[in-house]
């Protein structure tokens, strides 16, 4: 049976973990939710580090936890990536990764040398972690997981304790990883960002409990969520590269709901890429106009209508093509365009993102 299958009821003061999950079998899931909502208390969990005694996880078949079956920590095929990379001062890198080795979960499935060439550390073997920035370090800390060939990877908010140049410096890496292991991957993080340019699955923890889970395009397209509260409230769009107009440095890249021009991110025409759209950059037309300056306009139809996190706004969802969409827009706005679910709409996008 594939997948990962975790129940677990954890009872502290104050605080209660409550979840019944089933989670895909390989890609990124995302464990998304505010400080104190529970993400790290799963992690921990599904880690053995925390014993909830009423549990069960199944990951691929194989039972790690039930009523009358532990697996501790060390004996669970997995890799765990700390927000802080807890490197051995003394040792180099290549010392570092020496050791994890000597964990190694049978057969593996990334040998070392291929975790240096993936996370790009080859350079910096013969270093001691003193002489290493934040992002090269929390490189050797995730290359270091790989070496134990895991079965399970999971990652605590790896990028929380960096700045923002070495954040956007690993998040190359991590997409990478993504795209080319099969490693099934739990990454916890509260930065929309992140989730919107990694994740494959999401689960959205509030105070414990696992409010959704699913799909990271539907999940992120809901409007009863805690996620669409604030400025970062959008969608993550699979789109082909189409076509280059290399006068103007843009890509036109292509999607069931039609085509979007964005900035040309050097991808060779055909491949899939990843396009964000932020509800603030949607704005409804009830006819197509002409004559302004936001190039990409398409037609969709008003699915929901919800309240925002101020009176004055709504959210909308939109379908376009089979593709949701968010829409932010004035409650005065809306009304005047006498929107309702079911209405036929231009969805004029002032801006999208190409992330990956």
């Amino acid at each position: 049976m594939n997948g990962i299958q975790a129940r677990f009821m954890l009872d502290w003061p104050g605080f209660t973990l409550d979840v019944d999950l089933d989670l895909p079998a390989r890609g990124v899931t995302a464990l998304f939710g505010h400080s104190g909502s529970g993400k790290t208390t799963l992690l921990r969990c599904i880690a053995g580090l925390e014993r909830a005694k009423q549990g069960r996880l199944v990951v691929n078949g194989e039972t790690w936890q039930d009523l009358d079956h532990w697996l501790p920590t060390h004996q669970r095929p997995l890799g765990y990536v700390f927000q802080e990379a807890s490197l051995f001062t003394h040792l180099t890198v290549l010392g570092n990764l020496r050791y994890g080795l000597q964990r190694s979960f049978g057969a593996q499935r990334v040998s070392l040398d291929h975790a240096i060439e993936l996370l790009g550390i080859g350079h910096l073997l013969e270093r001691k972690p003193d002489r290493l920035s934040g992002g090269e370090r929390q490189r050797v800390s995730i290359a270091r997981a790989l070496a134990l060939s895991p079965r399970l990877l999971l990652m605590d908010e790896p990028l929380a304790a960096l700045d923002v140049k070495r954040k956007l410096e690993i998040l190359p890496y991590l997409e990478r990883l993504h795209r080319e292991l099969d490693i099934p991957v739990l990454y916890v993080s509260h930065a929309p960002d992140e989730v919107a340019r990694l994740a494959d699955h999401l689960v959205v923890l509030e105070a414990g409990r696992a409010v959704a889970s699913g799909p990271l395009t539907d999940t992120l397209a809901r409007l009863d969520l805690p996620i669409h509260r604030g400025e970062d409230a959008g969608v993550v769009l699979e789109a082909v590269v189409a076509e280059r107009d290399a006068s103007w440095h843009l890509a036109r890249v292509e999607f069931s709901g039609g085509s979007l021009w964005v900035r040309d991110g050097g991808h060779p025409l055909g491949q899939v890429v990843r396009v964000r759209i932020l509800a603030r950059d949607v704005s409804i037309a009830l006819e197509p106009v002409t004559g302004i300056s936001i190039q990409n306009c398409l037609h969709a139809t008003v699915e929901q209508m919800a309240g925002d996190y101020h009176p004055a706004l709504a959210l909308l969802r939109l379908k376009v093509g089979s593709c949701p969409m968010l829409a932010r827009l004035t409650q005065r706005s809306a009304a005047g365009l006498g929107l309702v679910p079911g209405m036929a709409v231009w969805a004029q996008i002032k801006a999208v993102a190409l992330i990956g």
